[in-house]
């Protein structure tokens, strides 16, 4: 069904899935989508609606009214689940609050750094094969907490021009200020650069397909973006204290995502590894999307055998998965092992959904490797850091000819000046 292998040197495992390379580039039609909406701002907006989600709209901006009946249409039941789910993203992520700091120990010396949320920031939520109400939470929830003064959302419409259901009773949840219909790279485009009707914002945020991933990187620079996101993914190390059938069924809930997901087990039992083959087999025909996880398990994922618990650790880490299941009699014993992964899940009972949905840290996470460098979605993506200083008379003096000493050693004349001007009209 998929690759097997034998690994125990880490530093060749990624040579022996042999996963990299290969991706399709799209940067010459995502640049010319992105220059279109920049000239010509609704009128293409509207004209890729048409031609991409087939739907012919009036206005872009989603009413009050279009909220409240989605609303009123909402099942109570999922309205309770949304709701705890808000309590427990926002009870985790506002742990992740910062505060200024000053400092003032020595004399006539003030420094500090001031905290300051962003002003506007875009979510974008994907349409696509799954409506993924989850992700409003998860990137909009957040930025509520950081003190963002404006959230707007931009999300594909269906061919009867109405955004979902579950996109918008979430997006009401979680706080977000305005809704437009838009999708794919002109969506950022628009949040990047600004049209007659859609805002300017400061950073988008949120998940999407190749085209959505190239146009964030492109506008990189004109706004922040959180990062650039690829296929997800999850890696499970697991002894023989797992059970095959939670395994496979774990792995199964990401190679359902898409056909480009990926679905590693880890693990020093080959019985083991054996069971969960079968698991796979049994229970991947009975998944309404089978066919996207079939092609993931078989072209994207692999079981990979090892001889200890350090060195799956050692592989995980070499691999860097976006989720990072622990399915072993001691959890906690490998944690302080683990160095790359996107959110790490503990236990037997930990699975992936867990924080897909409601345990409280952030699923938006990084994905191919870039656990390495990036980090989960978090408050800090929402704030920005200004440091302040003020000097008296006194301190500047006591330091003028040593910053005027270092300027020069650099061979710059005006900032030696500048200090030394201040010594002239004290």
């Amino acid at each position: 069904m998929m690759k097997r292998f034998t690994c125990t040197d880490p530093t060749r495992v990624e040579a022996q899935l042999g996963r990299r390379g290969g991706e399709i580039s799209v940067d010459g039609v995502v640049a010319e989508i992105i220059e279109n909406v920049r000239q010509n701002g609704d009128a293409a907006l509207l004209e890729y609606t048409r031609k991409f989600d087939r739907a012919d709209l009036a206005d872009l901006c989603v009413s009050r009214a279009e909220i409240d009946a989605a609303l009123s249409r909402a099942d109570a039941g999922f309205l309770e689940i949304l709701r705890l789910a808000k309590e427990n993203i926002t009870a985790y992520h506002t742990k992740q609050k910062r505060q200024g700091f000053v400092m003032d120990e020595r004399p006539g010396v003030v420094l500090g750094q001031k905290i300051t949320p962003l002003d506007r920031v875009g979510v974008y939520v994907p349409g696509g094969t799954a409506s993924l109400c989850s992700t409003v939470l998860m990137d909009a929830i957040p930025a509520g907490i950081a003190g963002v003064g404006e959230i707007v959302m931009a999300t594909p419409p269906g061919p009867n021009g109405a955004v979902a259901d579950d996109i918008l009773v979430a997006a009401s949840i979680a706080g977000v200020h305005k809704i437009y219909k838009m999708g794919g790279a002109q969506a950022i485009a628009a949040l990047a650069y600004g049209t007659e009707s859609i805002p300017r914002v400061d950073k988008i945020v949120g998940p999407g397909n190749i085209y959505v991933a190239t146009a964030k990187r492109m506008v990189y620079g004109q706004v922040d973006i959180d990062m650039i996101a690829g296929p997800s993914e999850i890696l499970v190390i697991a002894d023989d204290s797992a059970k095959p059938a939670n395994v496979a069924i774990d792995m199964l809930s990401q190679a359902e995502h898409d056909k480009l997901s990926a679905a590693f087990l880890v693990t020093t039992s080959p019985a083991l590894a054996d069971a969960v083959e079968q698991e796979l087999e049994q229970q991947l025909p009975t998944l309404p999307r089978r066919e996207i996880a079939a092609c993931s398990i078989e072209n994207h994922s692999a079981v990979i055998l090892t001889d200890t618990l350090e060195n799956a650790v050692a592989i995980s880490n070499a691999i860097a998965p976006e989720h990072l299941e622990v399915c072993v009699d001691q959890p906690f014993a490998l944690l302080s092992l683990i160095r790359h992964a996107g959110s790490i899940f503990l236990g037997h009972n930990a699975s992936e959904a867990l924080g897909d949905y409601m345990a409280g840290p952030n699923h938006t996470l990084p994905t191919s490797g870039s656990a390495r460098f990036f980090s989960a979605l978090s408050v800090d993506d929402f704030i920005k850091k200004s440091s302040f200083l003020y000097y008296s008379d006194k301190a500047i003096a006591d330091v003028a000819d040593k910053v005027a000493k270092f300027a020069r050693h650099e061979e710059l004349e005006a900032h030696a000046r500048s200090v030394e001007s201040r010594l002239e009209t004290q």
